[in-house]
């Protein structure tokens, strides 16, 4: 069973600019192979406010998602990055999603 995972983000609208800074290095290290390759989504139009990011990675399997969110936990490259940019944050969530293959 394939799943997304889905990690929504909401920041303070006024730390937009350093967020998205520390987001582009999340991403370098996703582009280096340290951490599990992902897409970003920001919203134009729907429920989330435009002070929200997602990133959004598609795993094999319930296990494969799992170890994907435990090395974000333990990566030290991740944690770093992590303690600079956590005071820009209001909320941040996880959503998982079961592909469905008809």
């Amino acid at each position: 069973m394939a799943v997304i995972v889905r990690i929504v983000q909401q920041f303070h609208p006024g730390k937009r600019q350093e967020f998205m800074d520390l987001e582009k290095q999340f991403a370098e290290l996703e582009r280096h192979g340290i951490l599990p390759r992902g897409e970003r989504y920001a919203p134009i139009s729907g429920r989330e406010p435009g002070n929200t990011i997602v990133w959004q990675g598609r795993f094999e399997s319930m296990n494969a998602a799992t170890a994907a969110l435990k090395l974000f936990e333990t990566n030290p490259e991740h944690t770093e990055l992590a303690k600079k940019q956590v005071h820009c944050f209001m909320n941040s969530w996880v959503e998982l999603y079961e592909v469905l293959e008809y």
